[in-house]
């Protein structure tokens, strides 16, 4: 009788056993966080505000701000995004999490602004990061705006040459929401805030440049239009090993 009750016991337990075995078997979600495959997200597309134009569609709070909606397309395998907008004479930041596909700020009026979005996932630590967009927002009684600051092209900011560089070309690239870009001026140095003018030129670019081995440099450019606005670019540099 003994022998009977252990035999129907093993037999209940081999039971189990084999029931709990095809379970995991089945489950697509038992396996190791090894097996599993992490999607990360797709960068966004940017629909408004334009790329290089004059926002006016904004609503007006004051005679200081307005606000304006933000939209981009919607990007794969995201849940959220990081919506970016600096200020462009400040270079002040502001950063809003959405999980929609727009998003309502209140903003300076006849300020330029660049704006760029961050697609993020809640199952990975990975993101994607969209282009980089810039326009005016349009201001009361503005006919002609500034020209959008410059941005450096090369050298890269912050990057390292060569110790055998003895010259470089600076070149740097600009836009302006009227299209009257007339000349620029560009400062050159060894000062983090650089007086010395080293060209006015047409172009976007200085060539032969000389530098030095051990240094490192600042330069910045300004940007004038036809009416006489101009724009500064931020201070960029970069390092002669």
């Amino acid at each position: 009788m003994k022998n009977l009750k252990n035999t129907s016991l093993l037999f209940i337990l081999l039971i189990v056993s084999a029931c709990s075995s095809s379970s995991t078997d089945d489950d697509p979600n038992s396996g190791s966080d090894d097996d599993k495959v992490i999607i990360t997200p797709a960068a966004a597309t940017l629909i408004f505000p334009l790329n290089n134009t004059e926002c006016n569609t904004g609503e007006i709070e004051n005679v200081n701000q307005s606000w304006v909606t933000f939209e981009w397309n919607a990007s794969n395998n995201t849940d959220s995004y990081e919506v970016n907008i600096v200020n462009l004479n400040t270079g002040n930041a502001t950063r809003s999490r959405v999980s929609d596909t727009e998003s309502r700020v209140l903003i300076a009026r006849g300020t330029p602004y660049e704006w760029f979005v961050v697609s993020e996932s809640s199952s990975t630590n990975e993101t994607a990061t969209s282009e980089t967009w810039r326009f005016y927002n349009e201001g009361p009684g503005i006919q002609n705006y500034s020209p959008f600051p410059a941005v450096a092209v090369n050298p890269e900011r912050g990057v390292n040459l060569a110790a055998s560089t003895t010259e470089v070309s600076l070149e740097w690239s600009a836009s302006d929401v009227d299209n009257d870009i007339s000349s620029f001026e560009v400062f050159f140095g060894t000062d983090v805030e650089p007086t010395t003018s080293i060209a006015v030129t047409e172009n976007t670019a200085v060539s032969n440049v000389a530098v030095m081995s051990g240094n490192i440099y600042y330069w910045r450019v300004v940007t004038i239009d036809e009416i006489g606005n101009s724009s500064f670019s931020e201070v960029f540099e970069f390092k002669i090993l």
